[in-house]
């Protein structure tokens, strides 16, 4: 069974065969950081098309005799400042990947740092009030690559506080965690509670 370190101590905390001892899927990882990563745009890029673009409603001049080619429209798309041609236009980019798909990639996610031994947990009670200081010196003492993501419950806030304006280093509650989060990250510092909430999701005892 693999195990985790506790930071600012010697203990060791045992991890969940079920969730960190699963083999790596490259392609279901693949597929979940894809999926994760398009639902985050926002797709409200757009262009105004010869219909959308102001002015342009007369003929520019007459059909024939003028010697120049026909025209319908100053808002042509040849023209300068006519329309876009097949521009985009707001959308979505999300895509659908199975439940047990997302529990299978969070498994392979957990295990890549399990077996790389990057994960670690750190007790929170040591932050009853906001340091940057001791948030840094801790990481500083554990000697774990950059960079590093750090997973707190909601009740963790001074916590939250004094890991958010460290560099390289991205904060985020449990609830909001995902394979491409653990994928980027080169390694992992959790609280106890955030790890069980993370194992509890991976093995599917909670809804994904």
């Amino acid at each position: 069974m693999a195990d985790a370190p506790v930071l600012g101590g010697s203990k060791k905390t045992a991890l969940d065969d079920a969730a960190f001892g699963a083999p790596f899927n490259e392609a279901l990882v693949h597929e979940s950081v894809r999926a994760e990563l398009a639902a985050r745009r926002q797709g409200t890029h757009a262009t105004k098309t010869r219909g959308k673009v102001r002015g342009g409603g007369a003929k520019p001049w007459r059909q024939k005799g003028t010697g120049r080619a026909r025209a319908g429209s100053s808002r042509s798309p040849i023209w300068t400042g006519g329309g876009t041609i097949f521009g985009p236009s707001p959308r979505h980019y999300t895509f659908k990947v199975n439940r047990k798909e997302r529990r299978a990639a969070l498994r392979s996610a957990l295990s890549v740092h399990a077996g790389r031994r990057s994960i670690a947990v750190f007790d929170p009670s040591g932050f009853d009030t906001p340091s940057t200081k001791r948030a840094a010196q801790l990481l500083a003492d554990s000697a774990l690559a950059q960079p590093t993501l750090v997973v707190l419950t909601d009740a963790h806030e001074h916590a939250a506080l004094s890991f958010r304006n460290l560099a390289r280093v991205s904060v985020l509650p449990v609830s909001m965690v995902g394979v491409a989060d653990l994928i980027g990250a080169a390694s992992v510092v959790c609280t106890q509670e955030a790890l069980d909430a993370l194992t509890a999701r991976a093995k599917g005892a909670t809804p994904s």
